[in-house]
Order: C-alpha cells, then sequence, then structure tokens
C-alpha cells in the first residue's frame, strides 16, 4: 500500500482532510503523514497549524505530522522552489528524512498552483496528485497555466458542498473529476474540534463595550455572564483581514466592520461578537468598538485562534456577518444560520488584476447572500434550491471563470457569450468590466464597428485632454 503525504496549512483544511479519511475518501494506505505549513508573512513567530486550539482532535487521522517550514529553513513555505537540477537530491533527501525509502506515494494538496504544494509535487514526480479545496476559491478557474506534466498527474478535485448544486472550476481543463467531501463526517469533526476547545481558550477575548460605557469584560461562551442575559444569541461578525491582500486598505476595512456594527444593529442585535482574521493587529477593530459603544451595544471580540465554525457550535449566532468569508456558506449550508454579506460591491469595484482570484468568491457571495443594509431581504432570505443554482448561478460562474481565464477556459466560451447576451443587466454587471468584455470580443463589450477606440492613440489623447479640462473647470 502506498504511503499518503496530506498537505495542509489551516485548521479548516486539516478538518476537510480528516474529514475525507473518516469517509473512506482516500483509499488504504501503509502510512499517513500530514505535513504542516505555515505561510504566515512572520511564520517564526506566528502558531503554526499544530498549534491551534483542538488540533488534537485531528492528529489522530494522521501516522505521523511533520513541519514542512522546518524542513526548509530559512526560506519561507509560500516561495520557495527547488532549480530543477535539485529535484532529485532533494527527493533523495527526503525520503531518507522522513523514511519513505522506496515506497510509492500519494499527495494531497492544496492550492497546487503555487508553493508549498506545487513545490511538493515537483520533488516527487512519481507520486499520483489528489487536490482539495479548502475554501470558496476552488469554484474558480486555476489561476495559472499549469505544466501539462504536473496537471496530467492530478486524478481528482475534492471539495466541499458550501454551494449545493455548483461545480468547481479547477483545474477542468485536464479533465479532471470532481469529488464531494460528504458534509456529515465534516461536521462531525467539526463538532470534535468545538468540544476540544476548551472555555478557557474561547476566554482570551478582548472585552469591549457594553451599554453605558466601554471597557467592562465580557466572559467566554459557558462562563458566567456578567450584566443582563442577552434575549437572544449573538450576531457574529466575521474579520478577513483584506488589508494584508491589497484589496483596501486598513482604514478602509476599519469602516467595514464599523458597517457590521452599524447594520446588525440597525436589524435589532444588541449583542455583538466579532471574529478578526489570526493575522489581524490587534487595533484592527478598535473602530467597531467605539461604534458599539456609541450605539449602546455589546460587543466581543475573540482573540483565540478558533475556527468560526466553533463558534456557530458554541453560540448558535442570530446572524453571520461578513464580506466575502467562506464562513458565510458554512453558515447557511452546514449550519442553517441567517448570513448577510456587506461590501462585496465595493471591493469588486476596486479588484484587480482582473484575474484576481478573488473574483470568484466575491461574485458567488455577491449573487447569493444578502446585502447586510437591506433588512427585508436578510429577514426573508432562504438559500437558494440547488436546481436554481444549476441555472443563474452556474451560468455566472462560468462567465466569470472564463472572462478570467480564457485560454486556460476556452472550451468554456459559448456558455459564457450565452449567459452574457441574455443576463447582463445593472445587477450582474458588477461582476464584469466593459474593457475585459471589449477585449475578449464578448456580448456587453464595444461593438465591432467601434472596437479601433480604444486602440486609438488620437482618441485616448483626446479623452486625457478632456479630463484634464474637467479637472480645471471643477
Amino acid at each position: 500500500m502506498p504511503t499518503q503525504i496530506f498537505l495542509a496549512s489551516t485548521l479548516y483544511g486539516a478538518a476537510t482532510l480528516a474529514a475525507g479519511i473518516d469517509a473512506d475518501a482516500f483509499p488504504s494506505a501503509g502510512r499517513r503523514i500530514l505535513l504542516t505549513s505555515n505561510h504566515a508573512v512572520t511564520a517564526e513567530v506566528t502558531p503554526g497549524l499544530a498549534d491551534m486550539p483542538g488540533f488534537a482532535a485531528l492528529r489522530s487521522r494522521f501516522d505521523e505530522v511533520l513541519d514542512w517550514n522546518r524542513v526548509i529553513e530559512p526560506q519561507h513555505p509560500s516561495t520557495w522552489a527547488p532549480r530543477a537540477e535539485d529535484v532529485p537530491i532533494w527527493e533523495r533527501q527526503l525520503r531518507a528524512l522522513w523514511g519513505l525509502g522506496e515506497d510509492r506515494l500519494e499527495l494531497i494538496v492544496e492550492s497546487l498552483q503555487v508553493p508549498p504544494a506545487q513545490t511538493l509535487c515537483r520533488l516527487f514526480p512519481g507520486a499520483a496528485v489528489d487536490v482539495y479545496a479548502d475554501g470558496l476559491m476552488s469554484y474558480g478557474p486555476t489561476r495559472f497555466r499549469l505544466d501539462p506534466q504536473l496537471g496530467m498527474r492530478v486524478r481528482r478535485v475534492l471539495h466541499l458542498d458550501l454551494v449545493p448544486g455548483l461545480k468547481p472550476l479547477l483545474l477542468t481543463e485536464f479533465g479532471v473529476r470532481v469529488e464531494l467531501v460528504p458534509t456529515e463526517p465534516f461536521l462531525k469533526v467539526l463538532a470534535e474540534l468545538a468540544d476540544l476547545t476548551e472555555a478557557g481558550e474561547l476566554a482570551e477575548r478582548t472585552a469591549l463595550t457594553e451599554p453605558g460605557g466601554a471597557g467592562d469584560a465580557a466572559e467566554a461562551p459557558g462562563a458566567a455572564a456578567s450584566g443582563p442575559e442577552p434575549a437572544r444569541p449573538p450576531a457574529l461578525l466575521l474579520g478577513q483581514y483584506l488589508s494584508a491582500l491589497d484589496l483596501m486598505s486598513l482604514a478602509e476595512e476599519e469602516e467595514l466592520h464599523v458597517s457590521m456594527v452599524r447594520g446588525a444593529h440597525a436589524l435589532g442585535h444588541r449583542d455583538l461578537v466579532f471574529k478578526p482574521h489570526p493575522g489581524a493587529p490587534a487595533a484592527y477593530c478598535r473602530r467597531a468598538q467605539e461604534e458599539a459603544a456609541r450605539l449602546g451595544a455589546r460587543l466581543t471580540v475573540i482573540a483565540a485562534p478558533v475556527l468560526a465554525e466553533t463558534l456557530y457550535q458554541r453560540l448558535r449566532p442570530a446572524l453571520v456577518v461578513g464580506c466575502f468569508s467562506t464562513g458565510l456558506l458554512t453558515a447557511t449550508t452546514l449550519y442553517g444560520l441567517p448570513v448577510a454579506r456587506t461590501g462585496t460591491e465595493a471591493v469588486l469595484a476596486r479588484l484587480t488584476p482582473y484575474p484576481n482570484s478573488n473574483r470568484v468568491p466575491l461574485a458567488l457571495v455577491d449573487a447569493l447572500l444578502p446585502d447586510l443594509a437591506d433588512a427585508e431581504a436578510v429577514r426573508a432570505w432562504t438559500p437558494p434550491a440547488p436546481e436554481q443554482v444549476r441555472e443563474e448561478p452556474a451560468g455566472l460562474l462560468t462567465a466569470v471563470g472564463f472572462t478570467m481565464q480564457p485560454q486556460i477556459l476556452a472550451a468554456h466560451r459559448p456558455a459564457a457569450e450565452a449567459y452574457l447576451s441574455r443576463h447582463l443587466t445593472p445587477r450582474t454587471w458588477r461582476y464584469f468590466t466593459r474593457r475585459r468584455l471589449t477585449s475578449l470580443g464578448l456580448p456587453g463589450g464595444i461593438p465591432a464597428q467601434l472596437s479601433f477606440l480604444p486602440r486609438s492613440r488620437a482618441v485616448r489623447r483626446a479623452v486625457r485632454r478632456m479630463a484634464w479640462l474637467r479637472r480645471v473647470v471643477s
């Protein structure tokens, strides 16, 4: 039997792997190794996967846990790749270091397009490869054109059914089959994580505001609460640290959190819980605290690095609010919780470059979930049925995916043209740009007889002159 090496960088990804093992999604193996990788910029001082609360619940599925950062230090996992001539030396070294001998290997990795997943696959050129999806990005196209020698080694793409009825575009250019990781085993794994996450760990929370003043401590779930009991479960606000991805400035992201507080408060929620991204700075939620205090709401920040899904089970929030976090879809699809989005349209409007891999998660969340500012829509919203998803959202996904990667997804051009010719409305224009549609000759672009305009030097000079005159006049 082969030796299987599972590469994981997040607790969510490791939980997905554990659920796959429990569901017999992977064939029998003589040995199963979990290879952890810490992608934090300051990985030396940032807790890794093995240090996360609840990791012990996942450890039992594997025969051994190894640390990739330690193997390649001082190089960083997100950037390091071997030179082609050094691959045989590295393979011999790793086989000796990990006691692999001449074992037949199977690699189960995430994000095959970039290191460390691509690096690991290059170091073991004879190994079969499975790819598992860690979040909504897997619904989008492959980010870069892969070497066919690597792409043809991939047997399967395994993913959670976060949008029932929707199939990922990832690696479809190689005809890779798509398989679901069953929901029930995944929920059981998450329940184990919640059981092993001590209340004391959740108590590492920064207290924030309560009606009547700031700085009063808020107790952890399961502990005695100070002050009056809330009338209903809290609203949970999800942070993503989008400024670290250059999707907005830190000030703009803080304003996004303020809008979450205002929106939840407007819907009648007075008890709020904020879960910041683990890599976000401590002062990241200060504006949200101040706004909650001004509105007379009670805001609590979760400082412990726990999964949002752990909070879903412990708190059963009355509402989950976020921008385009995968946690929004797990909340509604897996836990049946009410959800709302905010800020997606603004991020879509400024997202660059056009093939940015965040475009598909943004488009899906924006298209599927209600806007926090629309109270009536939030209260009335229900998840779309799978047959509905197979029509409108599936067509949107194909069109967005093709416009992002027209060469990789060339076979999807007719479907993209059909969607754009029928569904390009003021509501769906936000997912595309006229410039992109024009360059690809798609419906919605500049008509063919006017296609010379963007390429005309005289026209561009006239446009710049008009812009200068407008500035002078204003």
